[in-house]
């Protein structure tokens, strides 16, 4: 019955969420200890066709002579000359609550001067939590989304090479080290965006509709204390994931000057303002003229030769500024179109929205990438 009623809950907040721009709480926020973490190892991919790491690469000719002796195989590093081996890094992301025999995906980066890790297999590369620990063991063929081709001085390439990834070719070893502990009365939930308004409503939210209390820390968490320690934590988590929240939306607009690209949202207002903008345009050619004497000289003096004489033409087009007014409470959209229908460039346009923002007019946060 009482699973029942969890699930009759559970329904009634998706049903809002779905109403008065709600969303459920998992969307905007997460449960403090419940996050991913990083894995990293140094390895060797063998098999490659002449593309791997030079002999100048110590580190990689010490690792293959370190990694025979394994095997019962002894060389001296200095009898090793192959560029079938290259040096790696690898990489992995282990999610939380991975058990022991989970498979992950690895990225595999070269560490050495490798020219391509095409048809390359990563030999066996324990991979290590910050905490120092193995995690993970990581082998396979590896997927590269590129070639590199060379052939009497001529190149060749699509993307890059010189990295690639192994689908599934990690196996979880350690189970994910968790920071959520049962048996408490308190969790925290993180905010992925921090605001102080959404963060107020989502104790309001927790307090009317899990029956628990929750108090706003600061911006980025919100504390919820239980009466008592919940018996199935599990439960208790996913009916606070799923209670309704409306977050506050900031008026913003973010603009890429390398793309060109400028993303507002549709609460983001204008003052009242007009825009002028010229286009001056100022051309300068110049010819160089060869003058040269005339006729045949005898014994001419030292002083008399050919001679380059520049010749600039300058060409002024000052045309008339073209006007903009933009109304009090347009949005940015407005501007854009108003912008668009004199024929300015995307660049013209976040020159504009920069200058608009200096002059006050802009009611909202500009974000320049």
């Amino acid at each position: 019955m009482k699973r029942l009623l969890v699930l009759l809950l559970l329904s009634l907040f998706s049903a809002a969420a779905l109403a008065g721009g709600s969303v459920r709480l998992k969307e905007i926020a997460r449960v403090e200890g419940v996050r991913d973490n990083a894995l990293v190892g140094y390895g060797l991919v063998i098999g490659l066709s002449g593309t791997g790491d030079t002999t100048k690469n110590r580190l990689t000719v010490q690792s293959v002579a370190n990694t025979l002796s394994h095997f019962g195989v002894n060389v001296s590093p200095d009898d090793l000359n192959s560029r079938n081996v290259a040096a790696v890094m690898v990489t992995a992301t282990l999610p939380a609550f991975a058990e022991s025999g989970q498979k992950l995906d690895v990225s595999v980066s070269s560490l050495g001067d490798a020219r391509s890790l095409g048809g390359g297999i990563l030999l066996l590369t324990p991979l290590n939590g910050p905490d120092g620990k193995l995690y993970a063991l990581a082998q396979g063929a590896l997927s590269v989304g590129g070639y590199e081709v060379r052939a009497f001085g001529s190149l060749d390439r699509k993307n890059y090479p010189t990295v690639g990834r192994v689908p599934d070719g990690a196996t979880v070893e350690r189970e994910a080290p968790l920071g959520l502990s049962e048996g408490g009365r308190t969790l925290d939930v993180v905010l992925y965006q921090p605001d102080f308004t959404t963060a107020e409503r989502i104790a309001e939210s927790l307090r009317r509709n899990a029956g628990v209390s929750a108090i706003a820390e600061h911006a980025g968490k919100v504390r919820v204390t239980f009466a008592t320690p919940p018996s199935d934590l599990v439960q208790a988590i996913s009916l606070i994931e799923n209670v309704p929240v409306t977050p506050d939306e900031i008026a913003r607009v973010v603009v890429n000057e390398r793309t060109g690209t400028v993303v507002s949202g549709g609460d983001v207002r204008l003052g009242a303002v007009t825009i002028s903008q010229g286009d001056l345009r100022i051309q300068v050619q110049t010819d160089y003229l060869v003058s040269q004497p005339d006729g045949y000289l005898v014994n001419p003096s030292r002083n008399i030769g050919t001679a380059v004489v520049p010749q600039a033409n300058i060409n002024v087009q000052d045309p008339e500024a073209r006007m903009v007014s933009i109304p009090n409470g347009a949005t940015v959209a407005d501007l854009i179109a108003a912008l668009r229908a004199i024929h300015l460039s995307t660049r013209d346009v976040i020159t504009i929205l920069q200058s608009i923002k200096d002059a006050g007019a802009l009611r909202g946060e500009l974000v320049i990438q």
